[in-house]
């Protein structure tokens, strides 16, 4: 039934099981709203390979236990821990994870992503490179990285800068969140579905034919979706272009203070909170994916990037300030963006040899 084995009268971590057409995926920790752990990405692999091959499933469904979200991300608190040991948890879990992301972007079968509830960081790359899918009226989809001194990864580089416009450096940057339409207008998500509506259209896609197309699953998804394309923030769009259409930190910040509205105010109170060095390696991830050619370039950029955050202090105090004491006061090191030289950055962006991520 199930890839990560359960203890005796306890379910697993991840539910994999057929129902009619449907191979279906189902984080199973609804305490950690489904957070996943290494154990758990390998499953989901395991997973893929066996619905892949199938001949009698026709479409997979990735579902989250619980009524908080899909996933919360992955799980920090074992990457803390292992940071902070000198271990290497870092380098084999994002190497299972992004070569999971990009073969989800490319799997053979319709693959359908229920995102209701929470949707953040490792989430968010189980999902949003799906070839359907759906948010609702609960969904808060956020890459809120630079709040732990990392960066949105997963891919996040990739879907964050082919937003409209400077949405996605803006959603990057703060770490605020989308709702389920703002989330459609920033290229994360496809449909609106009422979560109310969900039972009906999961019952659906049990019972669709063998060899269905992505068109057809398309179309029974619409059948069920409100329509609604844009959320509160795509409204603000002019003013987001305006502040966040600059290559330096520094810059963006200037644009926001000489703003005085009491949005640009909010937006600069989000950044203050955040780790400069991570800002800073994040905005230059996205401006970099600009101009890649495809999702695993910078998956590839990501893992180097990702690797350099694991090893460093902004991480672990960023991880200790908001999962371990939760006292949401991070000391970050440096604490100022004009005090992030290029030295600090550079090897973020360095190539590393043996180590580098390569795709099957």
């Amino acid at each position: 039934m199930s890839q990560v084995a359960a203890v005796a009268g306890v379910e697993p971590d991840l539910i994999v099981r057929r129902e009619g057409a449907a191979g279906i995926i189902r984080l199973n920790r609804p305490k950690a709203i489904n957070a996943m752990t290494l154990e758990m990405s390998i499953g989901i692999d395991a997973a893929l390979d066996q619905f892949e091959v199938d001949p009698a499933v026709a479409v997979i469904v990735l579902e989250g236990a619980g009524e908080r979200g899909l996933c919360a991300g992955g799980d920090i608190r074992g990457l803390w821990e292992s940071s902070k040991a000198g271990g290497d948890l870092g380098k084999i879990f994002w190497r299972q994870e992004y070569i999971m992301n990009a073969r989800i972007a490319k799997f053979p079968k319709p693959y359908v992503a229920f995102m209701d509830g929470l949707v953040m960081g490792g989430g968010v790359g189980l999902s949003a490179h799906a070839s359907h899918r759906i948010v609702t009226e609960k969904t808060k989809l956020a890459m809120p990285e630079v709040g732990l001194g990392f960066f949105p990864d997963v891919g996040g580089t990739w879907l964050l800068s082919h937003a409209p416009g400077e949405i996605g450096t803006y959603f990057g940057l703060t770490g605020q969140t989308m709702n389920g339409p703002d989330a459609i207008h920033a290229g994360f998500a496809d449909a609106v579905v009422p979560s109310s509506q969900w039972p009906a259209l999961r019952e659906a896609l049990t019972k669709v034919r063998s060899g269905v197309t992505a068109d057809e699953i398309r179309k029974l998804i619409d059948g069920f979706a409100t329509g609604e394309t844009a959320g509160p923030v795509a409204a603000m769009q002019s003013s987001i272009d305006r502040w966040f259409g600059h290559d330096r930190m520094q810059d963006i910040v200037v644009a926001l203070q000489r703003d005085g509205s009491e949005p640009a105010q909010a937006t600069l109170k989000a950044l203050a909170e955040k780790s400069p060095r991570g800002m800073v390696v994040a905005l230059k991830l996205l401006r970099l994916a600009r101009t890649a050619k495809s999702l695993e370039e910078c998956l590839v950029r990501e893992y180097r990037a990702a690797l350099q955050v694991f090893a460093s202090d902004d991480f672990r105090e960023g991880v200790r300030a908001a999962v371990i004491d939760k006292d949401r006061q991070p000391k970050w090191s440096p604490p100022r963006i004009e005090d992030v030289t290029p030295e600090m950055i550079a090897p973020y962006f360095a190539e590393i040899g043996a180590d580098e991520l390569k795709f099957p």
